[in-house]
């Protein structure tokens, strides 16, 4: 071979050792990375790293009384905060007839209810009652010139059976001495939907006149004389009563005091004029908490109505959260994750950081003992039969 032959095979066994050299380095390096991965995904498996970025994001549905709506949306903003956006909560309002309707119908995931469901109901569907706050119904008037009123509960019964129909009836002016009571006929307002505040009125109508009981009775919906102004919500009953001269219509006090809406003292059993306002509709309250049932018990006759005491207000109520004692269900299809969230939304919300919304929109917040009673109702809720906490 001479010496070109010999610098040509030469330059060939350079080349083809080159790639083979290469080529152990890069399987050395493949394995090593295809090792890391493998301990990197172990990790994350068993939950010693995390995305906490990709946590899960939920959405919960709620519709029902609009009672107590104004904190509930205040709930649903602060708590979407405090989840940083991870948990969104919609509420529809659209009365508490119709929150126990799609609760049954599973077509939400929660419903609130200023009326308890019927003994019946509450066994057939395993839904249980969790009070979420206290508030009262005011008697809401609009008579120019006046904003001071007092009115007994007879008298109030009277009026919206329209057995009284005009401003200056004897029975209205033996309360107000001193006051120049108009003429002018009364113009009732009232509920068009099926009503947990209507409930909570026409109960405390019920108590305090045998009439009315015996002609009208307790209902979310109520066969009102002929005559009476409807309107839809509590809004709805406040928009009619502010824009309609010499009327009176029944509304939840946040929305009265949110509009500058003047309302009646109202006689209480002690024989008191009372104000509503926070003190006394807990006054009310304090009566009936030690009388409490379980969460998933009979709550078809528990009410703080026309209740004893020399402070308390006669027309106050729980108002109540309803969910299912078991979350899993064939027809929502609702997930670990969101039975999840709900429960700690709901958790939060009667605890110490969402009953602190409850003074500035002019509800109750819950005495301690109805606290404890909801963390025993939270504990039993279950989804696949395991507790959710």
């Amino acid at each position: 071979m001479n010496e070109s032959e010999k610098n040509t095979e030469q330059r060939r066994e350079e080349r083809v050792a080159m790639p083979h050299k290469g080529g152990r380095t890069t399987v050395i390096i493949l394995a090593t990375v295809l090792t890391v991965v493998i301990v990197i995904a172990a990790a994350f498996a068993t939950g010693i790293l995390s995305l906490g970025s990709q946590e899960e994001s939920v959405t919960l549905t709620g519709a029902g009384a609009t009672f107590p709506m104004p904190l509930i949306l205040k709930w649903a903003d602060e708590y979407y905060n405090e989840t940083d956006g991870r948990v969104q909560i919609n509420y529809g309002g659209g009365g508490s007839g119709a929150g126990i309707t799609q609760i049954k119908e599973k077509q939400v995931d929660f419903a609130g209810s200023d009326a308890p469901l019927s003994s019946s109901d509450s066994s057939s569907y395993g839904l249980v009652h969790i009070p979420e706050t206290l508030g009262a119904v005011v008697v809401a008037y609009n008579l120019p010139g006046i904003s001071t009123l007092k009115l007994d509960g007879d008298t109030i019964a009277k009026i919206f059976m329209k057995n009284i129909t005009a401003w200056n009836d004897p029975a209205i002016a033996a309360f107000n001495p001193g006051i120049t009571l108009p003429s002018n006929d009364i113009a009732t307002v009232v509920r068009s939907d099926s009503s947990g505040t209507t409930f909570v009125f026409s109960g405390y109508l019920a108590i305090v006149s045998n009439t009315f009981d015996a002609t009208y009775g307790q209902g979310k919906t109520v066969a009102w004389p002929s005559g009476t102004i409807a309107q839809a919500g509590n809004s709805g009953v406040a928009q009619a009563v502010q824009g309609t001269s010499y009327s009176v219509g029944y509304i939840e006090l946040s929305y009265a005091l949110a509009n500058a809406m003047p309302f009646a003292q109202v006689k209480n059993q002690a024989g008191n004029f009372i104000t509503a306002s926070l003190e006394t509709t807990a006054a009310a309250a304090a009566a009936a908490v030690p009388t409490l049932p379980a969460g998933d018990g009979d709550w078809s006759h528990v009410n703080v109505l026309n209740a004893p005491g020399e402070n308390s207000y006669p027309i106050a109520s729980f108002t109540y959260i309803l969910i299912y004692k078991e979350l899993y269900s064939d027809q929502t299809k609702m997930n670990k994750t969101a039975a999840k969230e709900l429960v700690n939304f709901l958790w939060w919300a009667v605890h110490e950081k969402g009953q602190s919304y409850a003074d500035d929109l002019d509800y109750a917040p819950l005495p301690a003992t109805v606290v404890t009673l909801n963390e025993e109702t939270l504990r039993m809720i279950t989804y696949q039969g395991e507790p959710v906490l």
